[in-house]
């Protein structure tokens, strides 16, 4: 080939090149444009940062946190009991319950702050009480938890703001409508300061300033939902300014949307603003980029993301009367968590603080150990898919959840070894294969015993709660 002849066809490599790159850097620039329709929306993949990220803290925090109270009760979550309403554990359900007739929640109210007392009144309390709070030590605790992301409540069902809303409220003072601090924006940029993700959660389905209720019986659930021009107004008004003003990473709304509201609109214009975020399931709309179970989890894996949302203890806001016995125990919410993701699921968990921000000390304690055991663990859990199947055992009776990435199978001990060795079943790793256990650096030696694996643990200490094993090279079932 002649000397001319290289020049051109180096010269043609080099402008494909030039413009290929330029491609690229204009549709990183260039986002998908999405419409507001289903099918339009429904293209909108799945971000890797919320497929990998795994855990969450979800936060109550409103009004609700001066009373801070519910009675302790349902400890199963059965919604559809016949007194669960007038029994309701949801502190941050409070206003609803403090309205029910013979109600655990209004003998409490009456006798604490008497019979005439509004609960609009605990706005000057909850806007002097904030002015304690430190949303760095919150991102600080939530960093070492080892949660990836977070999700505040902006507006909860009373109606109360926990930022500066341009958008006024029609039906409530001005002094009554929302926090004197802008808490949204202040956790918003402590929480990002720290590398971590902040989601917002907006209760459009219920505002019991527009339609105040109560719910009293289940089919009452329906009627409390506004559906009025003017709340559909005020919703898209609210959420316009949630993603404009602080972008969040998760939008995350609750019970419904109302009819007259548009949020197919608000979904387009959210992924213009953040093309990586992500919604959840309960808008009332067929588009979710995951769905929500509350205080239920799945029996086998789930080919749609899904994200479980539960309280530390059986309320999301802050309960005073909840103490140890009614808070998930250690080995209980680690196994949950692993469980949770071995079926393609995230777990958020969250946290009721106190008026002036305090995290209950018992809630702070279970932070600690889920921090310290996925300081320990969280390679088997961080950027995992789901592997095979999610479930197995060992001889000796011990539940197992299996996770992947790239080349390596991990197993999850929900439980520790009484012995020196451990045998799981119906599993082999795959030949030339090594095994560690997670926090030590040493290859553990193991024997196939014929459907099985024999593992020999007595070169590594198994740790807390539950162990996890990384298969390199894999293994095969």
């Amino acid at each position: 080939m002649g000397e001319s002849a290289c020049r051109a066809i180096l010269s043609f490599v080099l402008s494909f090149s030039i413009l290929f790159i330029a491609a690229i850097a204009a549709q990183a620039q260039n986002p998908t444009h999405y419409e507001a329709t289903i099918e339009s929306l429904d293209r909108h993949p799945l971000p890797d940062w919320y497929a990998d990220a795994k855990l969450g803290i979800f936060i109550h925090w409103g009004l609700y946190s001066v009373p801070g109270w519910a009675p302790v009760s349902h400890p199963e979550h059965d919604f559809a009991s016949q007194d669960y309403i007038k029994n309701n554990p949801y502190a941050e359900w409070y206003y609803n319950s403090m309205r029910i007739e013979g109600s655990p929640t209004q003998k409490y109210h009456r006798e604490k702050y008497g019979t005439a007392y509004d609960y609009y009144n605990f706005a000057t309390i909850f806007n002097r009480e904030i002015q304690k709070w430190d949303p760095n030590a919150w991102a600080r605790v939530i960093k070492e938890a080892g949660a990836k992301y977070v999700v505040l409540t902006s507006k909860h069902h009373d109606g109360f703001t926990l930022w500066p809303s341009a958008t006024p409220n029609p039906t409530l003072p001005a002094d009554r409508q929302h926090a004197s601090r802008d808490l949204v924006g202040e956790l918003t940029t402590a929480v990002r300061k720290r590398g971590l993700r902040m989601g917002l959660y907006y209760s459009g389905g219920y505002d019991w300033t527009f339609v105040p209720g109560p719910i009293r019986f289940p089919e009452d659930y329906e009627k409390v939902k506004p559906e009025s021009e003017a709340y559909g107004k005020y919703a898209d008004a609210h959420v316009r300014e949630l993603i404009n003003r602080y972008k969040p990473a998760l939008l995350w709304n609750d019970i419904d949307y109302p009819k007259s509201g548009h949020p197919l609109e608000l979904m387009a214009e959210y992924y213009a603003a953040v093309p990586d975020g992500v919604i959840d399931n309960r808008f009332g709309v067929k588009h979710s980029d995951f769905t929500t179970p509350e205080y239920e989890t799945l029996d086998k894996i789930n080919p749609k993301k899904w994200e479980e949302c539960r309280g530390l203890g059986r309320s999301f806001g802050y309960n005073r009367a909840e103490g140890e016995a009614e808070t998930i125990a250690p080995a209980e919410l680690i196994h949950l968590l692993v469980d949770i993701v071995s079926k393609n699921g995230n777990l958020l968990l969250d946290i009721g603080p106190e008026a002036d921000g305090t995290i209950p000390a018992v809630q702070l304690e279970r932070l600690k150990i889920l921090g310290k055991w996925m300081a320990q663990n969280g390679e088997a859990i961080y950027g995992t898919r789901p592997w095979n199947r999610a479930e197995g055992e060992t001889k000796e009776g011990i539940p197992v959840r299996f996770t992947s990435k790239g080349p390596y199978v991990y197993a999850i001990l929900l439980g520790i070894p009484k012995s020196g060795s451990v045998t799981l079943k119906a599993v082999r790793p795959k030949k030339g294969s090594e095994i560690y256990l997670l926090g030590y650096d040493r290859p553990l030696a193991w024997t196939e015993q014929g459907e099985d694996v024999q593992i020999d643990l007595r070169s590594a200490r198994a740790g807390d709660y539950a162990m996890a094993l990384r298969f390199v090279d894999g293994a095969k079932e």
